[in-house]
């Protein structure tokens, strides 16, 4: 397909990630409309949209360095601050609720599953990348198919209908919480306080949240190096154990080894040892969510960039009804089970982003709601996923691939 960027355009390329990513940041954080909407879903949306055009290439080199190496960076900065502790006493009430949703994301993934087995090849794979996915965030996706290795031209069509969809998925989650509907039917604190406190001069609750801060030189250095360092011990360790799964024949261990051998849950768990040992001097250490959710955004863009609505038109139907069902049994499971547990709509539909797009969608949707109390929270709780999506993602895998 020609565009007008070619593929082997990669300065051209890397300063459209860039930019992009940029200015869904600036646009977030200047105008109070764009607030509505989190920085995220911005790129999201401008990504697809010059996709859509035929303006830039759908696959090439460049997006596979943001998926090789940038990903895989950004996780320990993200939990570089996080409180190991605060998972099980600040946030215990919120992790009840997350798994409730990432429940429903399981069943989801059974439902579509036995509906468009017939239709849809590898659906195995594609069911435990989207289970991951839709409990841990794309960080999750990228480590199922990495691992799973189905076909290249069934992930290009995953990623087209899931990122179209898990677009209009944010901004669905984001109007359910002014929906009067819902406000009749369920607590809604935070929803309140803001607008108590709504004045004339009403701040851009983004802008507000990501302050300038005091970052040196050396925390720069320390977040880069330790980020770079845990990055290489976890996949040179995954390397190392690579041989051990074609050495199991047994259900159990199959799972048991999928999960120690699994990059993205050694580098996540290493993490929280280092940041457990060393929390102190982390704790102090300035940059590390900036430089993280940077990175972050230009995943975003990289995954809005396949989602071109012409070819999901053309190529992926079947998996674009799947991926909505899967997204659809999510949020009315959580909404169910929310209201029967006595949860706010705030932490239900904050979950919910968290389980489908991963903590730092999560955290921009509370920012730019002004849900300030929830940000900490959602941000330690949406971790959890990058943990616990790979598991549910293997082990949806492994019971579908013998239902085949």
């Amino acid at each position: 397909m020609e565009t007008l960027i070619s593929v082997d355009q990669t300065w051209l390329l890397l300063a459209f990630l860039f930019v992009v990513a940029s200015a869904s940041i600036v646009i977030e954080q200047r105008y109070k409309w764009s607030a509505k909407v989190p920085g995220a879903v911005i790129a999201l949306i401008i990504a697809i949209t010059f996709s859509s055009l035929k303006i830039i290439p759908t696959d090439a080199p460049v997006y596979d360095m943001v998926w090789g190496y940038v990903v895989p960076i950004a996780i320990p900065l993200l939990l570089f601050q996080v409180n190991v502790k605060s998972i099980f006493t600040e946030s215990r009430r919120l992790l009840f609720i997350f798994l409730l949703s990432a429940l429903g994301t399981m069943v989801g993934a059974f439902i579509a599953f036995f509906l468009f087995k017939e239709w849809i090849p590898e659906l195995d794979k594609i069911s435990g990348m989207m289970s991951a996915s839709y409990i841990g965030g794309g960080v999750n996706f990228a480590a199922m198919t990495a691992k799973l290795d189905p076909s290249k031209d069934m992930v290009a069509s995953t990623i087209v209908a899931d990122n179209l969809i898990m677009a209009l998925y944010f901004i669905l989650l984001l109007s359910i919480s002014a929906m009067s509907w819902f406000r009749k039917r369920y607590k809604t604190p935070y929803i309140d306080e803001v607008e108590q406190n709504v004045t004339a001069k009403d701040e851009n609750l983004a802008a507000s949240y990501w302050q300038p801060r005091n970052i040196s030189l050396k925390d720069i250095a320390i977040n880069m190096g330790a980020s770079l360092l845990i990055v290489a011990i976890s996949f040179t360790l995954a390397d190392w154990l690579k041989p051990l799964r074609g050495m199991v024949d047994h259900l159990l261990l199959e799972i048991l080894v999928s999960f120690i051998t699994d990059p993205y849950l050694i580098l996540t768990t290493l993490t929280f040892v280092v940041i457990f040992l060393f929390q102190k001097p982390f704790q102090k250490l300035n940059g590390s969510q900036e430089l993280g959710t940077y990175m972050v955004y230009l995943f975003f863009v990289v995954i809005g960039i396949p989602a071109s609505i012409p070819m999901i038109i053309q190529n992926a139907p079947l998996l674009l009804l799947f991926v909505v069902l899967i997204m659809l049994v999510n949020l009315v499971v959580s909404l169910v089970l929310g209201r029967l547990f006595k949860f706010s709509l705030e932490e239900i539909l904050l979950v919910c982003n968290a389980n489908v797009g991963g903590p730092t969608t999560a955290a921009a949707m509370a920012i730019s709601k002004g849900w300030r109390t929830l940000v900490g929270p959602i941000l330690v709780i949406g971790t959890v996923g990058y943990v616990v999506g790979n598991y549910a993602g293997t082990i949806i895998y492994l019971i579908t691939t013998r239902l085949m």
